[in-house]
C-alpha cells in the first residue's frame, strides 16, 4: 500500500510539473510545442526518478523517498 502511496504522489508531482512546464514553456512556444515540452519533463520525473538528468539521480531518489516516508504513512 505505501508502495502505491509514492507512486500517486509521483504522479501528483509529474501532473504539477506537466502544468506549470506547460504555461511557461507556452509563452514563448507554440501550443503543441509547449505541451510536448511539459510531458517530457513529467515523463523524465515519473519514469525515471530523476529530476532534469542529474548524475546525482540516486541520491534524489533516496532524498524523495526519505521525504515521502517521513510525511506519509
Amino acid at each position: 500500500m505505501v508502495n502505491r502511496l509514492h507512486q500517486l504522489v509521483d504522479l501528483l508531482v509529474a501532473a504539477l510539473i506537466a502544468g506549470t512546464s506547460t504555461v511557461l514553456w507556452g509563452f514563448v512556444a507554440p501550443p503543441a510545442v509547449a505541451l510536448w515540452f511539459a510531458t517530457l519533463f513529467a515523463a523524465m520525473y515519473y519514469f525515471s526518478r530523476n529530476p532534469w538528468g542529474s548524475p546525482n539521480g540516486e541520491a534524489y531518489n533516496e532524498w524523495i523517498d526519505d521525504l515521502y516516508d517521513r510525511y506519509l504513512p
